[in-house]
């Protein structure tokens, strides 16, 4: 069953935010943070949330920080642990502490069937089709035919962009057992990971990150107003 408009926590320290618009529509999730060194998709979901992004029509919930102990570490998985994002669909009973969280999150969207799952993610590597794997500014997807929402935000984001540096691309890229790829599996949702460039300097990572979160809420008409695009 969807959960209720409100604050939620898959664990004590992951929280998850559910908005509803009073017009009925698709639903979205966003989340970030599942890699701890990828630090500009939690600040701009956070940024976002300050600002009290709301849905026009449908549903939107947003994970900011996936995976907090090792977000603090700002490390790729916590001191110890494992990469939550090789953990799904996840197991309730395991001792690990990312499987319980990814099963968790696995049930969550199970329930939701939404439309979208986007991860915001980072990349050491500027994406150059002859160097793989290389993904900084890109669209990811695993499963053909390419989502239209792929090119449609890529255009968006290349009309947009402040210098040719900053060019995006959609990449097919399938990994099988990456958290994406199995929640495409599970539910037949669009499963996109959003790359940035770390070479970029962080605040305008934040930025696009922004930037491409609205345009995604803008294809699915989550948001219908020009006034939430950046």
């Amino acid at each position: 069953m969807p959960l209720p408009a409100g604050i939620h926590f898959l664990t004590p320290t992951v929280p998850l935010y559910v908005f509803e618009a009073e017009q009925p529509g698709a639903t979205v999730l966003i989340q970030a943070g599942i890699h701890g060194d990828e630090v500009c998709g939690v600040h701009a979901l956070q940024e976002l949330l300050e600002e009290e992004l709301r849905p026009d029509r449908g549903r939107l919930l947003i994970c900011p920080v996936m995976n907090p102990p090792a977000y603090r570490a700002r490390e790729r998985k916590a001191p110890g642990g494992l990469d939550l994002n090789r953990c799904f669909p996840g197991d309730a009973g395991a001792p690990e502490r990312e499987y319980r969280l990814a099963r968790r999150f696995m049930d969550l969207v199970l329930d939701e069937q939404p439309a979208l799952v986007a991860t915001l993610h980072e990349s050491q590597k500027r994406y150059d089709p002859k160097v793989t794997p290389s993904f900084g500014q890109t669209l990811v997807y695993g499963v053909k035919p390419m989502p239209g929402v792929v090119q449609d935000v890529v255009d968006q984001l290349n009309a947009a962009r402040a210098t040719d540096d900053e060019a995006w691309a959609p990449l097919f890229y399938p990994v099988a057992t990456s958290s994406t790829e199995v929640i495409v599996d599970a539910v037949g949702c669009v499963g996109i990971c959003v790359e940035t460039w770390m070479g970029f300097p962080e605040a305008r990572r934040v930025d696009m990150q922004r930037q491409v979160v609205r345009l995604l809420l803008k294809h699915f008409e989550i948001l219908q107003s020009n006034d939430h695009v950046e």
